[in-house]
């Protein structure tokens, strides 16, 4: 059976952080692979910058690029708006029933987590893999979730795809020639994206 984490996002635009910790994961067994899904819309964050997310999985797309190990997924693209990850989780496990998911977050949402929508069915469905994030504390979050895996020595990268937005509409191309892979950036050029 395929050991397959699923790393929810936005990914407006997916860069290398992305990239490392979904690397790391598979470098370190706890998966064979890792499937980017790409969110049309987060029922907990602001919309306002979001562009369309064919764009969005167009440059995943192109991220990923030659990585086997690596997918991207547009099952929510079909789904009623703002897709919950719940319900995602049981189309994916209807469509793909040889796969054993896993569902990758990151610290901030850990501690949220009892605001998703029927979360204890979700820690039930799949084993949940937390990635620490800067200033949020794995303790008060193995509190209430003892269930759920923490990734303690996951690579922490200082970079928000909304930093490297804020550069890109500036003109300034420093951090997105560091953080976005070149296949990524000339997309986003061509398109006027940003």
């Amino acid at each position: 059976m395929t050991k397959t984490a699923l790393y929810f996002g936005s990914f407006n635009p997916i860069h290398n952080g992305h990239l490392g910790l979904a690397n790391y994961l598979i470098n370190n067994n706890l998966s064979d692979e890792v499937w980017f899904v790409v969110s049309p819309r987060n029922p907990l964050k602001n919309e306002q910058e979001l562009i369309d997310e064919h764009l969005r999985i167009d440059m995943a797309r192109l991220a990923i690029d030659g990585n086997n190990c690596l997918q991207t997924s547009d099952i929510e693209f079909d789904m009623p708006k703002p897709s919950f990850t719940v319900d995602t989780l049981k189309k994916l496990q209807q469509k793909f029933p040889d796969v054993n998911f896993s569902l990758l977050i990151g610290s901030d949402n850990a501690l949220v987590f009892d605001k998703w929508k029927d979360f204890k069915a979700i820690l039930q469905m799949v084993e949940i893999l937390v990635y620490p994030r800067e200033n949020f504390d794995f303790k008060q979050v193995k509190e209430n979730f003892p269930q759920m895996k923490y990734l303690e020595f996951a690579p922490q990268y200082k970079i928000s795809s909304t930093q490297i937005r804020n550069e890109i509409k500036k003109h300034h191309f420093a951090l997105a020639n560091k953080w976005l892979h070149p296949k990524v950036l000339n997309y986003i050029k061509c398109k006027n994206i940003y």
